[in-house]
């Protein structure tokens, strides 16, 4: 049986987003902005490489989720997403149970790369125990 508490916290280290990773996403998602996987399109706006997918982050978010209690436990889960995760990253994924009231776990996502930089802010409902 699994059951969060106040103040249980959670960590998944996400892999390395790599070139390839990006253009499977894409392919999976079907999202095919260039910024995710086009250098020459990244270079003629300015931009200096391309970037991960916001919704990849979110997806690595929900696997933090759905590590710790089966997925029809979640019950909302949502992010606002504050910077781009660059290519080459090794973004961490941490959430922090804040509070557990009527049986449900309230939780505080984060998704951050190792120079302090947070990328999503997130919250999510879950049920507290099986």
């Amino acid at each position: 049986m699994t059951t969060l508490s106040t103040g249980d916290s959670l960590t998944l280290q996400a892999p390395k987003i790599t070139r390839s990773a990006l253009a499977l996403y894409a392919g999976a998602s079907g999202d095919h902005n260039p910024v995710h996987i086009d250098t020459d399109a990244c270079a003629a706006v300015g931009i200096p490489d391309v970037f991960a997918h916001g919704m990849l982050s979110m997806a690595y978010l929900g696997r933090l989720l759905t590590d710790r209690v089966p997925q029809e436990r979640v019950r909302s889960f949502g992010v606002r997403f504050s910077a781009i995760t660059p290519v080459n990253a090794t973004p961490v994924c941490t959430g922090t149970v804040t509070r557990v009231e009527d049986g449900l776990a309230h939780l505080d996502l984060t998704v951050e790369l190792p120079d302090g930089t947070v990328t999503l802010l997130g919250s999510a409902v879950v049920t507290a125990t099986d």
